[in-house]
């Protein structure tokens, strides 16, 4: 009996069994202002009481959140009222879809098929700065998450001498449902920097991470919701602009430009919508962040592109991720994505490689088609057609992209999906180095335990073209189980050499992959640590008939302090074999390669580190140093940051490699100022130069921001690359964009 009470009490603790929250239907005028002084506030009861999450995950919320919903024929309504010290908030910015840590926050998270695998995530701050994303594979990891996602809702806070309050009204057009639906899953998080509490509606243990959606309470609505009556939308816009290219004068995108386009979003069902764009224009989408890449394979970034975010998963969800449960979160610096293979990866449409130069470059898209979203409370499906456009001066041919897929969900938070991927050359005479056709079929079974334990993945896909390689396969396996006191995962992917998703992201192949971890966490709580954890990781590929070509093992620290500054630190043993000739100099050529036909066997050190993100000044460091190849490294990246709140972010995102080999010396490095200055929550200018040593290049990027109307833009680009070794101007353009959100 002892035995199985002990066995019980940690389900108990975190058991989700909890009564339900009853929302009434309200007919009175809710006026969104942040002051909760209508009846229907004070007549209805806060959800329940709030459990700590950090420090600890035993205890109830030191600060009172009292969370209040209700509704009534076009909007559901959440109210917050957050209890505080004093008036001393930390507030990032009035920039939108800011993420939560290390800021004053309070979010609000709709699982509105109860499928514990899809949400809607809202959050407001003491200043009223809204943010919304999408959830998606039970928000087990913090890459399941994509705060480029914009709807229209309203919402406004305002502070009291010991509390903040927030009030806010998401139209049922915004949110996706099943029609005549009494039920969602709901859960609400609190970030609270005066006492450096994180607090949760439900309990979660500290080993999952907070947005979790295995951890939710169901809402009760008095009445059934109904299907909202038309819902389109139309978002035209208009772009002018005029740009050179000063190394190729003959290019005929030089000159004044202008474009018009848009895109539609028709509401087909309650859960399924149909996106539609015509002659899109991205000149307004942030420029990524630049990378040196130390390795031999290309890296991925991520999609902000507006027509393919929403339901993305079912599209750029195959494939295999490098999950490390132990790693800090960098969500908050962005960068390079953690998928390593996928069928699909939608930024291989609308950038193609110029023939010319053999590098990849934007590819006009004349239109764009895509279905997602839930049949019913077991199916999915995604469709999605797009068609570029011929650019007969850089030597790419149009094409026709075609994208389904289908999942099936099953038990309580696992499915079984399908895609099929179909590339379409149009014009192969204009790139004669392109198939006539590639095309990729793919089914997957992706697990999650209720209680989110178990996770793992089983996936099988083939490819085809025209000249019918052999082995054109890949699959893989994974399986974590996580809980209080220790992780283990285990991964491995086997790719075949003939395997060519010309639309997805395959970095290599020909090789079997494996990487275990095995992990040990400690609870001191203590004035300094919160928890750490010790383990052993490995990565290993074996390509056939070579051998092993790349190893990386060693024991790892992961640290959680109370002041919640974080960090990993890793001891290496690295092999590379090198199966062609590389330029580990990262010189882009001007010095000498290391020869293919050589193994190398070398050792170092690396770390990750977080400071406290509530301070003014935060820092975010990787160094790495010891051996590399036949030599040493030193390396260190990150940022350095600094908060004039709520108005200026100013950030110097850095890169330094200094490498010593053999065969030569080399200083790699990227700097990257970056000005982040809101004047108000709809008035931004964002700057930031980028200098990469590699390539010699200097890059400027200006983009100023006027949100006028919901959802609805002005924005002035101004973009310039400089050729560093001459100081002469690669390119150079100037882009005046407006957008405007139509309700029908």
């Amino acid at each position: 009996m002892k035995f199985l009470l002990l066995f019980l009490c940690p389900l108990l603790a975190f058991s989700q069994a909890d009564s339900p929250y009853k929302v009434s239907f309200t007919n009175e005028k809710i006026k969104i202002d942040g002051v909760l002084d209508e009846a229907v506030w004070q007549n209805i009861e806060p959800m329940g009481e709030f459990w700590q999450y950090f420090p600890s995950d035993t205890l109830k919320a030191q600060h009172r959140t009292e969370v209040k919903m209700t509704y009534d024929n076009k909007y559901v309504y959440v109210s917050a009222k957050c209890y505080t010290r004093n008036k001393k908030f930390v507030i990032l910015s009035y920039r939108r879809d800011y993420r939560a840590g290390g800021n004053d926050n309070v979010t609000f998270i709709f699982d509105t098929f109860n499928d514990r695998t899809n949400a809607f995530l809202f959050g407001m701050n003491p200043l009223g700065v809204m943010r919304e994303a999408l959830l998606y594979n039970g928000a087990t990891d913090n890459s399941f998450f994509s705060e480029f996602w914009d709807n229209k809702w309203v919402g406004e806070s305002q502070i009291y001498d010991d509390y903040w309050t927030t009030e806010v009204a998401i139209p049922f057009t915004t949110l996706r449902f099943k029609d005549e639906t009494q039920q969602w899953l709901f859960k609400s998080y609190r970030f609270d920097t005066q006492i450096n509490e994180n607090s949760t509606l439900i309990r979660i243990p500290q080993n999952q991470i907070i947005m979790n959606l295995g951890y939710s309470i169901p809402v009760v609505f008095e009445k059934p919701l109904k299907k909202p009556g038309a819902n389109i939308s139309l978002i035209p816009y208009i772009a002018a602009g005029t740009g050179r290219d000063f190394v190729n004068p003959d290019n005929p995108n030089n000159g004044s430009r202008l474009n018009f386009g848009g895109d539609a979003k028709i509401g087909v069902t309650s859960g399924l919508n149909l996106d539609l764009t015509i002659n899109p224009d991205f000149s307004n989408v942030e420029a990524d962040r630049q990378i040196i890449n130390l390795t031999r394979f290309d890296i991925n970034l991520p999609e902000q592109r507006q027509f393919f975010l929403e339901n993305s998963d079912l599209f750029s969800g195959f494939g295999s991720y490098v999950i490390n449960p132990f790693l800090p979160p960098q969500s908050n610096l962005g960068g390079a994505g953690n998928q390593i293979i996928s069928p699909f990866f939608s930024r291989q449409i609308g950038i193609a490689k110029d023939s010319t130069t053999g590098l990849g470059v934007p590819n006009r898209i004349l239109y764009g088609a895509r279905l997602s979203g839930k049949i019913d409370d077991n199916w999915r499906i995604g469709l999605l057609n797009t068609q570029t456009a011929d650019d007969a001066f850089k030597g790419i041919s149009g094409a026709n992209f075609t994208v389904a897929s289908i999942q099936r969900k099953v038990f309580s938070r696992s499915n079984i999906a399908g895609i099929f991927v179909n590339k379409q050359t149009l014009h192969p005479d204009i790139s004669p180095n392109l198939t006539p056709f590639n095309r990729v079929g793919g089914l997957e079974y992706n697990f999650t335990s209720r209680d989110s334990r178990w996770q793992g993945k089983a996936f099988y896909h083939q490819s085809f073209s025209e000249s019918k390689p052999k082995n054109a396969f890949a699959n893989g396996f994974s399986l974590m189980y996580s809980v209080l006191k220790y992780t283990f995962r285990w991964a491995h992917d086997w790719v075949g050499k003939g395997y060519d998703a010309e639309v997805g992201f395959v970095p290599r192949k020909d090789y079997f992959r494996i990487n275990p971890t095995l992990g040990f966490s400690f609870y001191p709580r203590t004035k300094l640590v919160n928890r750490y954890s010790v383990g052993v990781a490995l990565e290993q590929y074996t390509m056939p008939n070579v051998g092993v070509t790349d190893r990386t093992a060693g024991p790892f620290l992961s640290m959680f302090f109370n002041s919640s500054a974080r960090m990993l630190f890793s001891i290496n043993q690295n092999y590379t074999y090198l199966f062609s000739d590389f330029d580990a100099l990262r010189s882009n050529g001007k010095l000498p390669s290391l020869k293919k036909g050589e193994g190398y066997t070398y050792y170092n050190a690396s770390l990750n580190y977080f400071s406290d993100q509530r301070k003014k000044w935060w820092l975010f460091a990787q160094p790495l140093i010891g051996q590399y190849y036949n030599g040493t490294i030193m390396s260190l990246a990150g940022s350095l940051n600094y908060r004039y709140q709520p108005y200026i972010a100013l950030a110097m995102n850095f890169t330094y490699n200094r490498i010593d080999l053999p065969i030569g010396k080399n200083n790699v490095f990227l700097v990257g100022p970056r000005l982040d200055w809101t004047f108000s929550k709809s008035v931004f200018l964002t700057t930031f130069l980028q200098y990469n040593s590699q390539f010699e290049n200097m890059n400027i990027n200006t983009r100023f921001q006027w949100r006028f109307a919901p959802v609805s833009d002005f924005f002035l680009v101004y973009i310039d690359n400089y050729n560093t070794t001459n100081g002469q101007s690669r390119n150079r353009s100037i882009q005046a964009k407006v957008t405007y959100w139509f309700n029908l």
